[in-house]
């Protein structure tokens, strides 16, 4: 490995060089082909004297060409591979190899790793010792290794989850060094500063002094990172980091479930002077809920990973009043500030107008995770109790005081209230409105800004006790409440002591307001972690270790080295704290390698003299295909050549055509052979048969990789059910491209929409329109009926609508109409009012019924035979629901997810596969009362 950079795979088959002496003789002894010339008698009256002229052997310079050609033929079967050298050449010191392993690192940890294989590999050729020097670990001791102990060492080591400090390395390495004297050192750098890094290099500079000093950090692939994920009103959006501002780059942010289920998908797209982008996630917020984790698809790394625990949830909060102004007076009732507080954060429902306890008991059916009570008063016995194990079992009841409130008597509230309230700043009164005094340094409100200009005009009080300091969690400037909580089982309670309105402060109309809400429902999050979050007991509570990741950001259990932490932590992770889950299973706490302000960049390398290398520089090249192609270029200039000089090129043509081609093909197959992905082959006289035997379901290949592989997992799971339900048992569907495959053999094609996806060919285009005039179905899936809001016109404007629009701009279409609940579509097997999917709230479009004004339906465009629609359009993501694991699961959920929504989808399927292939015998149901009645006669 040390000496001559270029290897064998088959040295062996080298030893066949030792014929080409052997050919040399044989093309030397072989004359040429002699020249035919023609010979009419009288050309004996010209010239009597004979003359030989014809070459007795073959050029010597044609020779060569021909030996070359077998050479390199020779060459390329030993299966030669160039080996490029790394470090310096001819060095006698020792190798200190510098290795970023924190998980900026893992991205490119195999190229990392080769190039250091190499190093030890040509150090251990020239008896040179290696010191390995991983940068995450300060602590370690830095010894000369062999090549062969150093290699070991080296498949021992693995990217950290967490970022690491090189400075930290700084103290060992110089005492190493020191040790050591003359050292030929090489950082293995992964480019990128997480912190320190301009500290670390000029720190590097001085311990390494004149030392020769080599950098690798090009050629590897480019580290990604995702931080600051936030589930805002209408999408869940994430931050997408890079080092560089280099050139356009991009990708797919995939949201995964705690069973690691995919939920949705977002891209993300770099121009070229950004080093941050933004992936959004545009879902219904049940399934944004669901989300666990963030990844960022193709890359292996923890800081390509983002976790997600109850804290990302965007929870739902309803807010019940119990004042009379709501609807007189709407904005000045308490429900309008508490709406405009709490929808930045949190998806806000009002209760139904009527009594509070209807309200109440909708959102107790509803298990919402938060319930505000503006004013409410005494509750009925049955309301209480259902409150009260609504809490204990992890619900939160926010309280807003008001008249109804301080006359009323109940324990759901966390202190002991006087009966009655306190009036500040009136007549009968010698006390002036009260400013808010400053948060308690270990309460929930901790850190928020007290602004000066609040005043409390009337509150409710608490009674004195020992407990009250402790549930205290915002106080007047006298000392009195303002704010208290308390946990009860796994739930809380919470008491404003002002009204939610104008009436009693001026809280609501400051942005302290909005604050103050946005930490209670933060502590909503860790209701199933006692403790967390409320004053008194933040500091004391501490959750272990349940899942971790590992550098490549893949789920292991806890190393020995994870401690427990702080139920409400919020920093990024370390050594002691993992990137990972802690707490109970049922409620745990993320922990990610980046916080949400954390931002990466390029690390400054221009305060080191080093000399600069790239990680491709160390990749092994295969020169097979070069050699191979050289040979058959050098072949075809012998043909060429022979054909010139002997001046019968039709002669050549016609004795060697069939050992020429067969020559040239087998070079070509040799050489750009490669597997190609299977398709179906429209000339195909066996795929023909095969797919007229069977009936079989067919979609249009989108080119999107995981579009395309549901798609397929739907068609292949309506087959399925097509099998047990009815009597068709179909083939496997088929993916076809409309621009290249015969569409005849299938009676319905399945086309999904990709957002922003090209206009098919013309070509394309015209083929389509052939398919539905001769009587073929196509059903159009914009899969985005969750995103359809009515446009000016009444009219969607999805991404995946206007896409189809401009599809079908460029054919004959039909009128289209909404399903009729008369249409023979459903009731072609089952009887059906509508065609769900994943969604159920998009329309189903199919061409319009014929009118009974004498409308010729013949003279319609695109009309299908026996009455069938020769266009189908929906947007609720039919595939989708039909997509099934390999283990018999469903492979997306469902929006809302009713109980019997996938079944009503794959009865929609089998509908439509019915109605394609039986046409409109169903529609004679329009017969059946008056044979009804006949019967009955």
């Amino acid at each position: 490995m040390g000496g001559f950079p270029l290897a064998f795979a088959q040295p062996l088959l080298l030893l066949g060089l030792i014929s080409l002496p052997v050919l040399w003789w044989l093309l030397r002894v072989m004359p040429p082909r002699p020249q035919r010339i023609a010979f009419p008698p009288t050309r004996l009256l010209f010239d009597i004297t004979p003359k030989e002229e014809t070459p007795s052997r073959s050029p010597w310079w044609l020779t060569l060409l021909r030996l070359l050609a077998a050479a390199l033929i020779i060459f390329a079967a030993a299966g030669p591979i160039w080996n490029p050298q790394t470090g310096t050449a001819g060095s006698s010191a020792p190798l200190t190899i510098l290795l970023d392993d924190g998980w900026s690192a893992a991205a490119s940890w195999d190229a990392r790793v080769k190039a250091a294989d190499e190093l030890i590999a040509n150090a251990d050729s020239n008896r040179r010792g290696v010191a390995l020097v991983p940068l995450s670990e300060p602590n370690r001791d830095i010894t000369m290794l062999p090549g062969g102990t150093a290699r070991v060492t080296l498949r021992q080591l693995s990217p950290k989850p967490y970022a690491i400090d090189r400075v930290d390395t700084l103290p060992a390495l110089e005492r190493f060094l020191k040790a050591t004297g003359d050292s030929e050192i090489v950082w293995l750098s992964d480019g990128i500063d997480t912190g320190r890094g301009t500290d670390f290099t000029q720190g590097l500079a001085k311990t390494i002094g004149d030392r020769t000093l080599t950098i690798y950090d090009g050629g590897a692939t480019p580290a990604h990172a995702l931080v600051a994920a936030e589930n805002a009103a209408a999408k869940m959006t994430v931050k997408v980091l890079r080092a560089n501002s280099g050139g356009p780059d991009g990708g797919i942010v995939r949201g995964l479930d705690q069973k690691g289920s995919p939920v949705g998908e977002a891209k993300f797209l770099f121009t070229p002077n950004d080093r941050e982008t933004e992936a959004s996630f545009d879902l219904p917020v049940e399934l944004r809920n669901d989300i666990a984790r963030l990844e960022i698809t193709g890359e292996r790394s923890a800081g390509a990973v983002q976790l997600l625990d109850k804290r990302w949830r965007r929870r739902a909060i309803g807010i019940v009043s119990g004042a009379t102004n709501d609807t007189a007076q709407p904005l000045l009732a308490s429900t309008f500030y508490l709406t405009r507080a709490l929808a930045p954060f949190a998806d806000v429902r009002l209760g139904d107008r009527g009594a509070p306890q209807q309200a109440i008991t909708q959102f107790l059916d509803q298990k919402l995770p938060m319930i505000v009570l503006a004013d409410v008063g005494t509750l009925s016995p049955e309301i209480r109790e259902r409150l009260n194990a609504w809490i204990d079992a992890g619900g939160v009841l926010v309280r807003f005081a008001g008249p109804r409130l301080a006359q009323g008597d109940d324990d759901l509230v966390p202190v002991k209230l006087r009966r009655g309230d306190r009036s500040l700043g009136g007549s009968l009164t010698w006390e002036k409105p009260q400013h808010m005094a400053s948060f308690s340094a270990d309460g929930p409100f901790a850190g928020l800004t007290v602004p000066k200009d609040i005043t409390i005009n009337r509150q409710v009080l608490a009674e004195p006790n020992a407990a009250l300091a402790s549930k205290s969690w915002a106080s007047l400037a006298d000392g009195t409440p303002l704010v208290t909580g308390e946990r009860r089982g796994k739930g809380l309670v919470t008491l404003f002591h002002v009204s939610a309105d104008m009436r009693w402060s001026d809280l609501p109309l400051s942005g302290t307001f909005v604050e103050m809400l946005r930490r209670v429902v933060d502590i909503s999050g860790y209701t199933s972690t006692p403790g967390a979050g409320v004053a008194g007991e933040t500091g004391a509570e501490t959750v272990a270790p349940l899942r971790t990741l590992d550098g490549f950001g893949a789920f292991t259990p806890p190393p020995s080295t994870a401690k427990p932490l702080a139920a409400d932590y919020r920093d990024r992770a370390t050594l002691d704290h993992p990137p990972g889950f802690y707490g109970p299973a049922d409620g745990p706490l993320a922990v990610n390698a980046l916080a949400s302000a954390d931002r990466i960049g390029p690390i400054d390398f221009s305060g080191l003299k080093a000399n600069r290398a790239s990680y491709t520089n160390a990749e092994p090249r295969d020169l097979r295909g070069i050699l191979l192609s050289t040979a058959l270029a050098l072949f075809l200039v012998d043909a060429i050549i022979v054909a010139l000089l002997g001046g019968a090129i039709a002669a050549m043509f016609r004795r060697r055509a069939v050992s020429t081609a067969l020559a040239v093909v087998l070079a070509l197959t040799s050489v750009m052979g490669a597997p190609t992905p299977s398709r179906a082959d429209p000339a195909s006289d066996d795929f023909a048969v095969k797919a007229v035997s069977q009936t079989r379901l067919a979609y249009v290949v989108t080119g999107n990789a995981d579009v395309d592989s549901i798609v397929k997992s739907g068609m292949t799971g309506l087959t399925l059910f097509l099998a047990q339900r009815t009597a068709l048992e179909a083939g496997e569907p088929v993916g076809v491209d409309p621009s290249r495959d015969e569409l005849s053999f299938f009676p319905l094609i399945y086309w999904p929409i990709i957002p922003g996806a090209a206009k098919p060919p013309q070509e394309a285009i015209n083929r389509i329109d052939a398919y539905m005039k001769q009587g073929g179905t196509v059903l159009f899936d914009t899969r985005d009926a969750v995103e359809a809001p009515p446009g000016p016109n009444g009219e969607s404007q999805t991404p995946g609508m206007l896409t189809l629009r401009n599809i079908l701009s460029s054919l004959d279409v039909p009128e289209l109409e909404p399903v009729p609940r008369e249409h023979v579509l459903t009731k072609t097997f089952y009887l059906l009012r509508d065609f769900p999917g994943r969604f159920n709230s998009g329309p189903t479009w199919v061409e319009t019924l014929p009118r009974d004004d004498g409308d010729d339906a013949a003279s319609r465009p695109a009309r299908g035979g026996d009455g069938v629609s020769p266009i189908i359009i929906t947007s609720n993501d039919l595939a989708g629901a039909w997509a099934m694991r390999a283990d018999g699961q469903p492979m997306l959920p469902l929006t809302p997810g009713e109980p019997r929504q996938r079944e009503f989808a794959f009865r929609a399927g089998v509908n439509i596969v019915m109605y394609t292939l039986t046409g409109n015998y169903k529609a004679d149901q329009v017969h059946a009362p008056a044979l009804i009645e006949r019967l009955g006669q």
